[in-house]
């Protein structure tokens, strides 16, 4: 039995289905199911009696997760004890993350964090992609990562922001504002460079629409594709928090929108003091973004 095992009962409690659980907790449906199987096996009893398209407690669940939400809150007061005690101490703080989300640490996140904390000292691993981050998680190379949600199971994961993506086009371009997917279909683009965790990451996400696009300029400096857009030579897909400067440009959404929830990841273990004092942080400043959004 392990605190993860108990986290996903009480959230398959909470929610009615596995997959509602799943979504709620960023973690793929079948290693939510998984655990809570494996739990069931360990115990020898059934948590869950199915019920329509969703799932009820049977009268040992209702016993298993009355104690297992004691467990959790003694859990989190026993750490909120250690974070406490540990305030104002120095350390050093590594945080994994992806070659697109780095700007979002470096540029934001940490300068913000170290006028609060600056005894510590932190240090990005850069990853190729999400399963490298989530290696860098498993193998103590890492106590927290920035990365795309929903990750393995056995990563806790925290949402932080969903971002869209953006269609940033010369203003010679006439299309639809939303721009419709269809519209992406040979379509000129300026593109990553092949075989780079950018290019990887922006392929994947053509591929999910269904989009053929034709690559026009193929480069990793990213500081030059807005002045390649000005000339003319193409359009860009990219997020819109991440868009420096695009006046005299075209900046669309999608119809239906592109977007993609990042949060904080860690392993379902003890956090050093540093770490968690970094998750409260990150927390309270996505919170603060929310609220002064427009609504």
């Amino acid at each position: 039995m392990n605190l993860r095992q108990l986290r996903y009962v009480v959230a398959t409690a909470d929610h009615g289905t596995m997959t509602s659980a799943a979504q709620a907790l960023y973690v793929a449906q079948p290693a939510l199911s998984r655990a809570v199987r494996e739990l069931e096996r360990e115990l020898g009893v059934e948590l869950f009696a199915r019920s329509g398209r969703g799932v009820v407690l049977t009268a040992v669940g209702e016993q298993v997760v009355r104690q297992a939400r004691v467990a959790l809150d003694a859990v989190d007061a026993i750490e909120g004890l250690s974070v406490a005690r540990a305030n104002g101490r120095g350390g050093e703080l590594r945080i994994a993350t992806t070659s697109s989300l780095e700007p979002e640490l470096t540029g934001r996140l940490i300068p913000r964090f170290a006028r609060d904390q600056p005894a510590v000292r932190v240090r990005v691993v850069r990853c190729d992609g999400r399963d490298h981050v989530a290696a860098a998680l498993r193998a103590g190379r890492a106590d927290l990562a920035l990365t795309d949600l929903p990750v393995p199971g056995d990563l806790a994961a925290h949402p932080f922001e969903q971002r869209e993506v953006v269609l940033i086009s010369p203003p010679a371009l006439k299309l639809r504002d939303p721009v419709p997917l269809t519209a992406l279909d040979g379509m000129r683009l300026v593109l990553p460079a092949r075989g780079s965790a950018r290019r990887a990451e922006i392929d994947a996400m053509l591929d999910r629409v269904g989009a053929r696009v034709v690559p026009a300029v193929e480069s990793d400096e990213r500081g030059s594709w807005l002045g390649w857009v000005r000339a003319g030579m193409g359009s860009l897909v990219w997020y819109r928090n991440q868009i420096d400067d695009a006046e005299g440009l075209v900046v669309r959404s999608f119809m239906p929108p592109i977007t993609r929830m990042i949060g904080l990841v860690h392993p379902h273990r003890h956090l050093p003091p540093v770490a968690r004092d970094f998750l409260a942080f990150a927390k309270e400043t996505a919170r603060e973004t929310r609220e002064r959004k427009p609504h």
